[in-house]
């Protein structure tokens, strides 16, 4: 072969003394060849540098051998975290990741997805339960395999791996209780265009009024999942009136925010006020205090995502389509019981 020209699946083949055909299972469906032939196929890729034409591959197989993905932001660590376990179970397949962002925006998150479709995505994996109807009626349409990830249950059916947000915080809200805290409040994130916040905020309440309780407007504050925003939030619900004892936060940023302006102001966390995060991000158990928080098993979940999304595809093994992942209290140094004084 000369040095200048592109190695082809033809040459590959002549290498390794085995059929075009042969080559083309050995790359696109790894399981379906014996591990010594594999292996001859792969070592004469590797000699001959060959890159395999997607566009080949989506002739034969009537795959493209991409999988999207579309998440609120990278700029929060539980997003990053599952997509860094989600591509590499993908990746392990066979697969390319598309990454799109919807910033927590419904009609951005459909024009992202209905961009990724127009490439020719085989799969399709979304954040939560808040998409417009047009985008769910479309991906029907198409026959494509999506999967809704950390809400449970999906509507109507659909294929979702997550979670009971509403129970979830409800925990937290009953472990304050336990200690003896009445004077609760809320640091929520936005719950516009946000299934997860919004049902965080009604677990919330829910387990205030099974204990006679109520949270009052001047008790709840919506913020922007950043330190600045949780900053600003926590001085207003402790300009409050009755200034609260305890602080649940809707995400774990947002209770570092309201830990980081108790410190500026002199506050003793947890004498004068607990503070619960939600996701046990990796830093909340470096802070001082340790931050209390509801643990969410991001990367399963999401490799649980990729796992249904593979078995859709015949590259993997059939899932149930609806999976509920559990959850934890993760108690840490943050909460105690209030000052007797209340």
């Amino acid at each position: 072969m000369e040095s200048n020209r592109t190695p082809t699946v033809e040459d590959v083949a002549q290498a390794a003394g085995v059929s075009t055909a042969t080559v083309s299972r050995a790359l696109n469906k790894p399981e379906s060849v014996r591990p010594a032939l594999r292996a001859r196929v792969q070592a004469a890729v590797e000699q001959l540098g060959y890159v395999a034409h997607a566009g080949a591959r989506a002739l034969s197989l009537r795959q493209s051998g991409t999988v999207g993905v579309i998440v609120p932001t990278i700029d929060n660590a539980i997003f990053a975290r599952g997509l860094q376990a989600f591509q590499q179970r993908m990746v392990h397949a066979g697969y390319v990741v598309l990454l799109a962002f919807s910033d927590y925006d419904a009609a951005q998150e459909e024009a992202q997805a209905l961009a990724l479709l127009a490439r020719g995505v085989d799969a399709l994996a979304l954040t939560g339960i808040s998409q417009r109807p047009t985008l769910m009626s479309r991906l029907a349409q198409r026959g494509l395999p999506w999967v809704h990830t950390g809400s449970f249950p999906a509507p109507n059916g659909a294929a979702c791996v997550g979670f009971r947000n509403r129970e979830s915080i409800m925990r937290a809200v009953q472990y304050l209780l336990d200690l003896g805290h009445r004077r609760i409040a809320l640091l929520a994130g936005i719950s516009a265009g946000n299934d997860r916040a919004a049902e965080r905020i009604e677990g919330v309440r829910e387990a205030l009024a099974a204990a006679r309780l109520r949270l009052p407007p001047r008790a709840l504050v919506e913020a922007a999942y950043t330190l600045q925003a949780a900053r600003e939030g926590t001085r207003t619900l402790l300009a409050a009136p009755t200034a609260p004892t305890a602080l649940l936060c809707g995400n774990d940023v947002l209770a570092w925010g309201a830990l980081l302006e108790c410190q500026a102001r002199g506050m003793d966390v947890p004498r004068e006020l607990s503070i619960i995060g939600f996701d046990d991000l990796e830093m909340s158990r470096h802070w001082r205090p340790a931050l209390t928080t509801v643990h969410v098993p991001t990367e399963h979940m999401w490799t649980l995502a990729a796992e249904y999304l593979l078995g859709q595809l015949g590259a993997g093994v059939r899932t149930p389509m609806q999976q509920e992942i559990e959850i934890e209290l993760v108690v840490r140094a943050s909460t105690m019981p209030p000052p007797r004084r209340v």
